[in-house]
């Protein structure tokens, strides 16, 4: 493909995303790569020595049918998964990333999630965090290891409200939406084959149905800022983010808790 096709394709992209407020690249990543993705989850998953329910690194999810919990995201996993690192910093990714931006995007968060067969949805809500620190220029990335679809809980977004701007309070708590705040706006399930990916920013509203289906879901959520927006706060983010976690499982009689 010539450099002028790739840049009128990548122009096109960019009006795409500011007017529906997320965008879908189909086949973004080899089928070599996911291969080797999907074999680094495995791997990941066998880590017994992380998953534990006192370690912040993990989050738990009630299986719809039995009422278990089980494990079903680690966040952060780039400093444990070289592959999802490498997927993260991937020049086709982070091309496409450029041209939204208008700028350079910085890695803020990263995590792997399973959910497994059974494994809940999550409610409506949008990523954006009422912290004073918080990048309004925060999007979020899904690389699709597995098929996604209505079956298996795909992420459903609602087009154009990210122009609404942040519908909750901005007080530095998880806040779910109800859906009558979209004013009957109609969404769109992310529809993702492996190697796809799927972007939206922080304040597209989102949610997600249980896994019904006898397969899994996997998904590497990758989530950047605009380096003019505070530059590398990777680091920054997850120390504050795990404090806030401290904080949240201590009002829940939830205390020991520690990071690895």
């Amino acid at each position: 493909m010539s450099n002028t096709a790739t840049t009128t394709i990548l122009s096109e992209q960019r009006s795409a995303y500011a007017e529906q407020g997320f965008l879908i690249s189909r086949g973004l990543y080899s089928a070599e790569e996911i291969s080797a993705l999907a074999s680094e989850a495995e791997t990941l998953l066998g880590r017994n020595e992380l998953i534990h329910e006192s370690n912040l690194r993990c989050r738990w999810q009630t299986d719809q049918t039995t009422g278990e919990c089980h494990f079903d995201c680690f966040d952060p996993v780039t400093d444990i998964g070289p592959v999802s690192k490498y997927f993260a910093l991937h020049p086709s990714l982070l091309t496409l990333l450029r041209e939204i931006y208008e700028g350079e995007p910085k890695l803020l968060k990263d995590k792997l999630i399973f959910k497994r067969p059974g494994a809940g949805g999550y409610g409506l809500h949008q990523d954006y965090i009422g912290w004073e620190s918080f990048p309004t220029s925060f999007l979020t990335v899904i690389v699709a290891i597995d098929p996604a679809n209505e079956e298996n809980g795909a992420t459903e977004v609602f087009p154009g409200a990210h122009r609404r701007g942040y519908l909750s309070p901005c007080d530095g708590d998880y806040h779910e939406l109800n859906i009558d705040r979209l004013e009957n706006q109609q969404g769109i399930l992310l529809d993702l084959a492996p190697g796809d990916v799927a972007i939206f920013g922080g304040y597209m509203p989102h949610r997600s149905a249980a896994n019904s289906s006898d397969r899994w879901r996997r998904q590497l959520y990758l989530s950047y800022n605009d380096e003019r927006e505070g530059g590398d706060r990777r680091t920054a983010h997850y120390r504050e983010f795990q404090l806030w976690l401290e904080k949240k499982y201590a009002e829940y009689g939830k205390t020991g808790v520690y990071f690895q």
